[in-house]
């Protein structure tokens, strides 16, 4: 059976850390603050936002949130958005998205308007390019980036290894990409129109399936020595949580697995807290 990378234990590190930069960073009269915006009451938003809360809280980052109806006018967002700017006591934000279904032609646009210092979770131009160019604009998406926190922690070295990506979304997919070509690993991306998927996935050491489809990966693209990283959150049918792997299929053959729930998604959390503590800390140099 394949060994479960548990993300409650790369949290625990991390949150540890965390609360010891955030001391710090007390010590110097600076105390880190996340802005949350949510425009209406989504499901997902609502869940998201109580586990990045209390994450926030258990580390010692202030949080302040600015709730704006669904119907919400782009001019009220983008000047909320540049009233955060503005605010030097915040640090960082998070926009919820996608955005409300008349706002959805004007997302970009809208994302654009936060400062790069205070985007903490890739939402604008300038971030995915930093991402991109390997360099310091704004901050990386924090999915992927829990992704490798992840084989980092566990030790899971992607020096010259083959890694596959399954999904290429600016999100998740292409980032993800480029973090493991950081890493010096040898990246193929694929998509749902790859041909021979099953063979080119058996090629690689390190999987990582964000295809945002339910069970969209199994067995047969998988073999004995491989590690997967399933950043797919569903319901299942029996109303269960499960990711874009089947997990009952993958975890027999393969090496090392995270689980759905119980993987990616815990560690996400993390990141976004902790891009807000580094965020804080650039104002003091």
């Amino acid at each position: 059976m394949a060994k479960q990378l548990l993300g409650k234990e790369v949290t625990a590190a991390m949150n540890e850390k965390l609360q010891q930069r955030v001391a710090a960073l007390k010590e110097k009269g600076v105390t880190p603050k996340l802005a949350i915006v949510r425009c209406g009451e989504n499901p997902s938003d609502l869940s998201y936002e109580k586990g990045a809360t209390s994450r926030a809280e258990l580390i010692g980052v202030d949080v302040v949130k600015f709730l704006l109806p669904e119907d919400v006018t782009k001019e009220a967002l983008i000047e909320q958005i540049e009233a955060i700017n503005a605010d030097d006591s915040i640090h960082g934000c998070l926009l919820f998205r996608p955005l409300p279904k008349h706002l959805k032609a004007d997302q970009d646009e809208i994302c654009n308007h936060l400062a790069a210092c205070k985007d903490i979770d890739s939402m604008t131009d300038l971030s995915n390019a930093g991402v991109f160019m390997g360099k310091k604009l704004g901050f990386a998406p924090c999915t992927p980036q829990a992704c490798m926190e992840i084989l980092d922690y566990y030790g899971i070295d992607c020096t010259g290894k083959k890694a596959v990506v399954i999904g290429r979304s600016l999100v998740v997919g292409k980032p993800a990409a480029m973090m493991l070509d950081r890493e010096n690993a040898t990246v193929t991306i694929c998509n749902s129109r790859t041909q021979d998927l099953p063979q080119i996935c058996q090629e690689a050491d390190v999987v990582v399936v964000a295809m945002g489809k339910r069970g969209f990966i199994g067995a047969d693209c998988l073999r004995e020595g491989q590690t997967v990283v399933d950043v797919g959150i569903h319901v299942g049918d029996d109303g269960k949580l499960c990711g874009d792997v089947r997990f009952a299929e993958a975890e027999p053959v393969v090496e090392a697995i995270t689980p759905v729930p119980g993987g990616v998604g815990t560690v996400t959390t993390s990141v976004l807290v902790g891009h807000v503590v580094e965020a804080a800390e650039k104002t003091l140099l």
